[in-house]
Protein backbone atom coordinates (compact mmCIF):
# COMPACT_ATOMS: atom_id res chain seq x y z
CA UNK A 1 0.00 0.00 0.00
CA UNK A 2 1.78 3.75 -0.78
CA UNK A 3 1.04 5.77 1.91
CA UNK A 4 2.10 8.80 2.17
CA UNK A 5 4.25 10.11 5.53
CA UNK A 6 1.92 13.02 5.93
CA UNK A 7 -1.35 11.00 5.83
CA UNK A 8 0.10 8.81 8.46
CA UNK A 9 1.27 11.60 10.77
CA UNK A 10 -1.80 13.23 10.44
CA UNK A 11 -3.78 9.77 11.34
CA UNK A 12 -1.64 8.90 14.30
CA UNK A 13 -2.10 12.67 15.26
CA UNK A 14 -5.91 12.38 15.15
CA UNK A 15 -4.84 8.95 17.48
CA UNK A 16 -3.30 10.64 20.25
CA UNK A 17 -5.87 13.10 20.40
CA UNK A 18 -9.07 10.86 20.68
CA UNK A 19 -7.02 8.86 22.96
CA UNK A 20 -6.35 11.80 25.63
CA UNK A 21 -10.20 13.16 24.73
CA UNK A 22 -11.29 9.70 25.73
CA UNK A 23 -10.03 9.86 29.14
CA UNK A 24 -11.74 13.30 29.71
CA UNK A 25 -15.14 12.02 28.88
CA UNK A 26 -14.74 8.74 30.61
CA UNK A 27 -14.92 10.83 34.10
CA UNK A 28 -17.11 14.03 32.48
CA UNK A 29 -20.68 13.84 34.61
CA UNK A 30 -23.83 13.05 32.80
CA UNK A 31 -24.75 16.90 32.66
CA UNK A 32 -21.73 18.19 31.03
CA UNK A 33 -22.29 15.91 28.38
CA UNK A 34 -25.89 16.29 27.80
CA UNK A 35 -25.30 20.41 27.98
CA UNK A 36 -22.73 19.46 24.72
CA UNK A 37 -25.63 17.04 23.08
CA UNK A 38 -28.38 19.74 23.28
CA UNK A 39 -26.01 22.36 22.22
CA UNK A 40 -24.93 20.64 19.17
CA UNK A 41 -28.51 20.01 18.50
CA UNK A 42 -29.17 23.60 18.70
CA UNK A 43 -26.19 24.64 16.31
CA UNK A 44 -27.53 22.02 13.51
CA UNK A 45 -31.00 23.76 13.64
CA UNK A 46 -29.17 27.13 13.58
CA UNK A 47 -26.84 25.99 10.99
CA UNK A 48 -29.47 24.31 8.49
CA UNK A 49 -28.87 26.85 5.64
CA UNK A 50 -25.39 26.04 5.60
CA UNK A 51 -25.58 22.28 5.97
CA UNK A 52 -28.27 22.50 3.15
CA UNK A 53 -25.52 24.46 0.97
CA UNK A 54 -22.90 21.65 1.84
CA UNK A 55 -25.24 18.43 1.06
CA UNK A 56 -25.95 20.16 -2.39
CA UNK A 57 -21.92 20.17 -2.96
CA UNK A 58 -22.22 16.72 -2.64
CA UNK A 59 -25.74 15.67 -4.17
CA UNK A 60 -23.95 17.75 -7.31
CA UNK A 61 -20.91 15.39 -7.64
CA UNK A 62 -22.85 12.41 -6.61
CA UNK A 63 -25.95 13.16 -9.92
CA UNK A 64 -22.24 13.38 -12.27
CA UNK A 65 -21.31 9.97 -11.14
CA UNK A 66 -24.80 8.46 -12.16
CA UNK A 67 -25.39 7.24 -8.99
CA UNK A 68 -28.40 5.04 -8.02
CA UNK A 69 -31.67 6.76 -6.99
CA UNK A 70 -31.46 4.88 -3.55
CA UNK A 71 -27.24 6.30 -2.77
CA UNK A 72 -28.77 9.40 -3.62
CA UNK A 73 -31.54 9.30 -1.16
CA UNK A 74 -29.16 8.52 1.56
CA UNK A 75 -27.28 11.21 0.15
CA UNK A 76 -29.90 14.21 0.60
CA UNK A 77 -30.37 16.17 3.48
CA UNK A 78 -33.11 18.85 3.66
CA UNK A 79 -34.99 20.59 6.48
CA UNK A 80 -36.81 17.33 8.06
CA UNK A 81 -33.84 15.34 7.92
CA UNK A 82 -32.04 17.99 9.78
CA UNK A 83 -34.46 18.84 12.05
CA UNK A 84 -34.73 14.84 12.74
CA UNK A 85 -30.87 14.74 13.24
CA UNK A 86 -30.92 17.45 16.02
CA UNK A 87 -33.76 16.00 17.44
CA UNK A 88 -32.44 12.51 18.13
CA UNK A 89 -28.92 14.25 19.28
CA UNK A 90 -31.71 15.76 22.29
CA UNK A 91 -33.44 12.05 23.10
CA UNK A 92 -29.33 10.98 23.23
CA UNK A 93 -29.24 13.44 25.83
CA UNK A 94 -32.17 13.03 27.77
CA UNK A 95 -31.31 8.78 28.04
CA UNK A 96 -29.88 7.55 31.09
CA UNK A 97 -26.19 7.98 31.44
CA UNK A 98 -24.72 4.36 30.87
CA UNK A 99 -20.89 5.02 32.49
CA UNK A 100 -21.15 4.12 35.75
CA UNK A 101 -24.20 1.96 36.11
CA UNK A 102 -24.22 -1.18 38.07
CA UNK A 103 -24.99 -3.54 35.87
CA UNK A 104 -24.82 -6.75 39.09
CA UNK A 105 -23.36 -6.68 43.10
CA UNK A 106 -22.46 -9.62 45.09
CA UNK A 107 -21.01 -10.61 48.24
CA UNK A 108 -18.88 -13.70 48.32
CA UNK A 109 -18.78 -15.66 51.82
CA UNK A 110 -14.85 -14.26 52.75
CA UNK A 111 -16.87 -10.47 52.75
CA UNK A 112 -15.65 -9.43 49.13
CA UNK A 113 -18.15 -7.13 47.65
CA UNK A 114 -18.10 -7.47 43.99
CA UNK A 115 -19.76 -5.09 41.11
CA UNK A 116 -20.01 -5.19 37.56
CA UNK A 117 -19.94 -1.25 36.19
CA UNK A 118 -20.01 0.25 32.67
CA UNK A 119 -17.18 2.06 31.44
CA UNK A 120 -16.61 3.44 28.27
CA UNK A 121 -14.86 1.38 25.44
CA UNK A 122 -12.39 4.51 24.63
CA UNK A 123 -11.69 5.50 20.91
CA UNK A 124 -14.30 4.25 18.05
CA UNK A 125 -13.14 4.78 14.84
CA UNK A 126 -16.55 5.19 12.71
CA UNK A 127 -16.31 4.24 8.66
CA UNK A 128 -19.06 4.63 6.66
CA UNK A 129 -20.55 6.13 2.88
CA UNK A 130 -23.09 7.56 1.87
CA UNK A 131 -25.25 8.92 5.16
CA UNK A 132 -24.15 12.08 6.33
CA UNK A 133 -26.76 11.81 9.02
CA UNK A 134 -24.43 8.80 10.74
CA UNK A 135 -21.56 11.51 11.30
CA UNK A 136 -24.24 13.28 13.88
CA UNK A 137 -25.42 9.92 14.91
CA UNK A 138 -22.11 8.30 15.78
CA UNK A 139 -20.64 11.34 17.40
CA UNK A 140 -23.28 11.89 19.71
CA UNK A 141 -23.72 8.27 20.86
CA UNK A 142 -19.98 8.09 21.12
CA UNK A 143 -20.36 11.11 23.30
CA UNK A 144 -22.85 9.64 25.38
CA UNK A 145 -20.93 6.54 26.46
CA UNK A 146 -17.80 8.69 27.17
CA UNK A 147 -15.94 7.23 23.69
CA UNK A 148 -14.17 9.91 21.56
CA UNK A 149 -15.04 8.88 17.89
CA UNK A 150 -12.92 9.10 14.73
CA UNK A 151 -14.96 9.35 11.75
CA UNK A 152 -14.48 8.03 8.06
CA UNK A 153 -17.21 9.43 6.06
CA UNK A 154 -17.36 8.77 2.20
CA UNK A 155 -16.05 10.84 -0.35
CA UNK A 156 -19.70 11.61 -1.61
CA UNK A 157 -20.83 13.23 1.92
CA UNK A 158 -17.62 14.96 2.61
CA UNK A 159 -18.73 18.26 2.87
CA UNK A 160 -22.40 17.45 4.40
CA UNK A 161 -20.28 15.40 7.32
CA UNK A 162 -17.29 18.61 7.92
CA UNK A 163 -20.60 21.20 8.09
CA UNK A 164 -22.27 18.64 10.46
CA UNK A 165 -18.82 17.99 12.89
CA UNK A 166 -18.35 22.02 12.86
CA UNK A 167 -22.22 21.87 14.87
CA UNK A 168 -20.74 18.74 16.85
CA UNK A 169 -17.81 20.37 18.19
CA UNK A 170 -19.47 23.88 18.31
CA UNK A 171 -21.16 21.74 20.99
CA UNK A 172 -17.90 20.44 22.62
CA UNK A 173 -16.86 23.73 23.14
CA UNK A 174 -19.87 25.23 24.79
CA UNK A 175 -19.73 22.38 27.05
CA UNK A 176 -16.06 23.16 28.08
CA UNK A 177 -15.28 19.26 26.38
CA UNK A 178 -12.69 18.49 24.36
CA UNK A 179 -13.28 19.05 20.59
CA UNK A 180 -10.94 16.57 19.74
CA UNK A 181 -13.83 14.07 21.08
CA UNK A 182 -15.34 13.91 18.20
CA UNK A 183 -13.02 14.38 15.25
CA UNK A 184 -13.31 13.65 11.21
CA UNK A 185 -11.00 12.22 9.40
CA UNK A 186 -10.12 16.03 7.26
CA UNK A 187 -9.39 14.21 3.81
CA UNK A 188 -10.88 11.66 1.52
CA UNK A 189 -8.06 9.68 0.87
CA UNK A 190 -8.64 5.97 1.08
CA UNK A 191 -5.23 5.33 2.55
CA UNK A 192 -6.41 6.85 5.67
CA UNK A 193 -8.96 4.31 6.26
CA UNK A 194 -5.89 1.02 5.76
CA UNK A 195 -4.73 3.18 8.79
CA UNK A 196 -7.38 3.04 11.02
CA UNK A 197 -8.07 -0.56 10.23
CA UNK A 198 -4.46 -0.87 11.94
CA UNK A 199 -5.26 0.67 15.01
CA UNK A 200 -3.24 3.94 14.74
CA UNK A 201 -0.81 2.59 17.14
CA UNK A 202 -3.11 1.11 19.29
CA UNK A 203 -5.19 4.55 19.94
CA UNK A 204 -8.13 3.25 18.79
CA UNK A 205 -10.14 0.31 20.93
CA UNK A 206 -13.15 -0.75 18.32
CA UNK A 207 -13.74 0.06 14.26
CA UNK A 208 -17.79 0.33 13.48
CA UNK A 209 -17.97 0.16 9.86
CA UNK A 210 -21.82 1.05 8.17
CA UNK A 211 -22.02 1.18 4.32
CA UNK A 212 -22.16 -1.23 1.72
CA UNK A 213 -20.88 -4.77 1.29
CA UNK A 214 -17.50 -4.46 -0.10
CA UNK A 215 -16.79 -1.85 2.39
CA UNK A 216 -17.69 -4.03 5.52
CA UNK A 217 -16.09 -7.39 3.62
CA UNK A 218 -13.04 -5.07 4.00
CA UNK A 219 -13.03 -3.74 7.29
CA UNK A 220 -13.94 -7.69 8.69
CA UNK A 221 -10.70 -9.21 6.49
CA UNK A 222 -8.06 -6.45 7.24
CA UNK A 223 -8.80 -5.03 10.87
CA UNK A 224 -6.32 -5.39 13.70
CA UNK A 225 -9.05 -4.23 16.25
CA UNK A 226 -12.51 -5.72 17.04
CA UNK A 227 -15.19 -4.70 15.20
CA UNK A 228 -18.85 -4.31 15.39
CA UNK A 229 -20.56 -4.74 12.18
CA UNK A 230 -23.29 -6.40 9.50
CA UNK A 231 -22.56 -7.69 5.86
CA UNK A 232 -26.00 -7.29 4.57
CA UNK A 233 -29.54 -6.95 5.33
CA UNK A 234 -31.69 -9.61 3.09
CA UNK A 235 -34.62 -9.09 5.51
CA UNK A 236 -37.89 -10.84 4.73
CA UNK A 237 -41.76 -10.80 5.71
CA UNK A 238 -43.44 -13.95 6.14
CA UNK A 239 -47.01 -14.02 5.19
CA UNK A 240 -48.99 -16.68 7.15
CA UNK A 241 -51.93 -18.77 6.48
CA UNK A 242 -53.69 -16.44 9.40
CA UNK A 243 -52.39 -13.52 8.23
CA UNK A 244 -54.76 -10.14 7.23
CA UNK A 245 -54.63 -9.81 4.37
CA UNK A 246 -54.76 -5.96 4.58
CA UNK A 247 -52.23 -5.62 7.84
CA UNK A 248 -49.89 -7.89 5.41
CA UNK A 249 -50.36 -5.46 2.35
CA UNK A 250 -49.64 -2.72 4.35
CA UNK A 251 -47.15 -3.94 6.33
CA UNK A 252 -45.09 -5.45 3.43
CA UNK A 253 -45.52 -2.21 1.28
CA UNK A 254 -43.94 -0.14 4.31
CA UNK A 255 -41.41 -2.86 4.70
CA UNK A 256 -39.97 -2.17 1.17
CA UNK A 257 -41.20 1.16 -0.34
CA UNK A 258 -40.72 3.55 2.83
CA UNK A 259 -37.29 3.27 1.77
CA UNK A 260 -35.62 1.26 -0.12
CA UNK A 261 -32.05 2.12 0.21
CA UNK A 262 -32.07 1.21 4.13
CA UNK A 263 -30.82 -1.89 5.70
CA UNK A 264 -33.81 -2.84 7.11
CA UNK A 265 -35.58 -2.57 4.08
CA UNK A 266 -37.23 -5.86 3.19
CA UNK A 267 -36.08 -7.98 0.21
CA UNK A 268 -38.43 -11.11 0.36
CA UNK A 269 -41.90 -11.64 0.96
CA UNK A 270 -42.59 -15.35 1.93
CA UNK A 271 -46.38 -16.64 1.43
CA UNK A 272 -47.59 -19.16 3.16
CA UNK A 273 -48.99 -21.71 0.15
CA UNK A 274 -52.04 -22.57 2.34
CA UNK A 275 -53.70 -19.24 2.05
CA UNK A 276 -52.17 -18.06 -1.22
CA UNK A 277 -55.25 -17.78 -3.05
CA UNK A 278 -55.86 -15.04 -0.47
CA UNK A 279 -52.94 -13.12 0.21
CA UNK A 280 -50.89 -13.42 -2.71
CA UNK A 281 -52.48 -11.48 -5.73
CA UNK A 282 -53.33 -8.63 -3.42
CA UNK A 283 -49.93 -8.09 -1.78
CA UNK A 284 -47.95 -8.86 -5.59
CA UNK A 285 -50.73 -5.63 -7.46
CA UNK A 286 -49.82 -3.41 -4.26
CA UNK A 287 -46.23 -3.88 -4.70
CA UNK A 288 -45.84 -3.43 -8.57
CA UNK A 289 -48.46 -0.80 -8.59
CA UNK A 290 -46.23 1.58 -5.93
CA UNK A 291 -43.53 0.96 -8.50
CA UNK A 292 -41.93 -1.94 -6.60
CA UNK A 293 -40.62 -4.68 -9.52
CA UNK A 294 -41.56 -8.17 -8.30
CA UNK A 295 -39.56 -11.05 -9.08
CA UNK A 296 -41.74 -14.31 -8.50
CA UNK A 297 -41.40 -18.21 -8.45
CA UNK A 298 -43.52 -19.95 -10.73
CA UNK A 299 -46.55 -19.74 -8.23
CA UNK A 300 -46.00 -15.94 -8.08
CA UNK A 301 -45.97 -15.33 -11.44
CA UNK A 302 -48.91 -17.18 -12.22
CA UNK A 303 -51.32 -14.54 -10.70
CA UNK A 304 -49.79 -11.47 -12.33
CA UNK A 305 -48.17 -11.15 -15.78
CA UNK A 306 -45.99 -8.30 -14.85
CA UNK A 307 -43.69 -10.74 -12.08
CA UNK A 308 -40.45 -11.28 -13.48
CA UNK A 309 -38.49 -14.90 -12.97
CA UNK A 310 -36.75 -15.01 -10.24
CA UNK A 311 -33.13 -16.46 -10.30
CA UNK A 312 -31.74 -18.74 -7.79
CA UNK A 313 -29.31 -15.57 -6.32
CA UNK A 314 -32.19 -13.36 -6.12
CA UNK A 315 -33.00 -15.01 -2.56
CA UNK A 316 -29.59 -13.92 -1.42
CA UNK A 317 -29.62 -10.55 -3.24
CA UNK A 318 -29.58 -6.79 -0.73
CA UNK A 319 -31.60 -4.78 -3.77
CA UNK A 320 -31.39 -1.47 -1.68
CA UNK A 321 -34.21 -0.72 -4.27
CA UNK A 322 -37.53 -0.79 -5.35
CA UNK A 323 -36.79 -4.27 -6.53
CA UNK A 324 -38.28 -7.62 -4.13
CA UNK A 325 -38.60 -10.98 -4.10
CA UNK A 326 -41.44 -13.18 -3.86
CA UNK A 327 -41.83 -16.84 -2.51
CA UNK A 328 -44.20 -19.58 -2.32
CA UNK A 329 -43.60 -21.46 1.00
CA UNK A 330 -44.78 -24.56 2.36
CA UNK A 331 -45.61 -23.00 6.01
CA UNK A 332 -43.72 -21.36 8.90
CA UNK A 333 -41.01 -24.07 8.89
CA UNK A 334 -40.28 -23.55 5.40
CA UNK A 335 -39.69 -20.28 5.70
CA UNK A 336 -37.50 -20.88 8.99
CA UNK A 337 -36.07 -23.04 6.45
CA UNK A 338 -35.72 -20.62 3.96
CA UNK A 339 -34.50 -17.82 5.78
CA UNK A 340 -32.13 -19.77 7.51
CA UNK A 341 -30.43 -20.42 4.14
CA UNK A 342 -30.62 -17.20 2.49
CA UNK A 343 -31.28 -14.56 5.07
CA UNK A 344 -28.24 -12.44 6.71
CA UNK A 345 -29.25 -12.55 10.48
CA UNK A 346 -30.46 -9.09 10.10
CA UNK A 347 -34.33 -8.10 10.60
CA UNK A 348 -37.38 -10.64 10.06
CA UNK A 349 -40.61 -10.67 10.11
CA UNK A 350 -44.23 -12.59 10.27
CA UNK A 351 -47.66 -11.28 9.70
CA UNK A 352 -50.05 -13.41 11.45
CA UNK A 353 -53.12 -13.41 13.22
CA UNK A 354 -51.78 -17.01 15.18
CA UNK A 355 -50.39 -16.20 18.54
CA UNK A 356 -48.43 -19.77 18.46
CA UNK A 357 -47.10 -19.24 14.97
CA UNK A 358 -45.62 -15.84 16.28
CA UNK A 359 -43.93 -17.68 18.83
CA UNK A 360 -42.22 -20.01 16.63
CA UNK A 361 -41.59 -18.05 14.82
CA UNK A 362 -39.45 -15.09 17.10
CA UNK A 363 -38.67 -18.38 19.09
CA UNK A 364 -37.16 -20.10 15.77
CA UNK A 365 -35.75 -17.45 13.39
CA UNK A 366 -32.02 -16.21 14.39
CA UNK A 367 -31.71 -13.18 13.56
CA UNK A 368 -30.60 -9.66 15.71
CA UNK A 369 -34.19 -8.56 15.10
CA UNK A 370 -37.38 -10.77 14.61
CA UNK A 371 -40.71 -8.66 14.01
CA UNK A 372 -44.56 -9.77 14.61
CA UNK A 373 -46.98 -7.59 12.52
CA UNK A 374 -45.03 -5.04 12.36
CA UNK A 375 -42.47 -3.41 9.78
CA UNK A 376 -38.85 -4.48 9.27
CA UNK A 377 -38.35 -0.85 8.72
CA UNK A 378 -38.44 -0.42 12.57
CA UNK A 379 -35.09 -2.00 12.53
CA UNK A 380 -33.70 1.14 14.01
CA UNK A 381 -31.80 2.73 17.03
CA UNK A 382 -34.13 5.56 17.22
CA UNK A 383 -37.38 3.12 16.90
CA UNK A 384 -35.81 0.92 19.64
CA UNK A 385 -35.91 4.42 21.49
CA UNK A 386 -32.03 5.07 21.68
CA UNK A 387 -31.99 7.88 20.73
CA UNK A 388 -29.99 7.17 17.84
CA UNK A 389 -28.03 3.96 16.63
CA UNK A 390 -24.21 3.39 15.51
CA UNK A 391 -25.26 1.00 13.31
CA UNK A 392 -27.22 -2.67 13.47
CA UNK A 393 -24.86 -5.50 14.40
CA UNK A 394 -25.69 -8.84 13.05
CA UNK A 395 -22.87 -10.80 14.89
CA UNK A 396 -23.00 -12.58 18.25
CA UNK A 397 -20.60 -11.03 20.68
CA UNK A 398 -20.74 -7.82 22.80
CA UNK A 399 -23.38 -6.48 20.64
CA UNK A 400 -26.27 -7.43 18.45
CA UNK A 401 -29.08 -5.45 17.05
CA UNK A 402 -29.22 -2.10 17.22
CA UNK A 403 -26.18 -0.27 18.73
CA UNK A 404 -26.79 2.50 21.02
CA UNK A 405 -25.28 3.67 24.21
CA UNK A 406 -25.26 1.00 26.21
CA UNK A 407 -23.89 -1.24 23.51
CA UNK A 408 -20.93 1.48 23.00
CA UNK A 409 -19.63 0.28 26.89
CA UNK A 410 -17.90 -2.15 27.96
CA UNK A 411 -17.66 -3.20 31.92
CA UNK A 412 -15.13 -3.60 34.81
CA UNK A 413 -15.23 -5.63 38.24
CA UNK A 414 -14.89 -3.24 41.18
CA UNK A 415 -13.74 -5.15 44.49
CA UNK A 416 -13.59 -3.81 47.43
CA UNK A 417 -12.36 -5.93 50.63
CA UNK A 418 -11.14 -5.22 53.90
CA UNK A 419 -8.04 -6.57 54.41
CA UNK A 420 -8.60 -9.60 52.37
CA UNK A 421 -5.49 -11.96 51.12
CA UNK A 422 -6.05 -15.21 49.17
CA UNK A 423 -5.33 -18.77 50.96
Amino acid sequence: MNMTVSNREMMQTLGTAARAAAHVLALAPASQKNEALNAMAAKLRRSTADILSENARDLEGAKTKNLKASFIDRLTLNEARIAAMATGLEEIAALPDPVGAVMAKWTRPNGLEISRVRVPIGVIGIIYESRPNVTADAGALCLKSGNAAILRGGSDSYHSSAAIIACLQRGLDIAGLPRTAIQMVPNADRDCVGLMLEGLNGTIDLIVPRGGKSLVARVQADARVPVFSHLEGICHVYVDKAADTEMAKDIVLNAKMRRTGVCGSAETVLVDRAAAGKNLAPIVRTLIDAGCEVRGDAGTQAVDARVKPAAEEDWSTEYLDAIISVKVVNGVDDAIRHIARYGSQHTDSIVTEDAATAERFLNEVDSAIVLHNASTQFADGGEFGFGAEIGIATGKLHARGPVGVEQLTTFKYQVRGNGQVRA
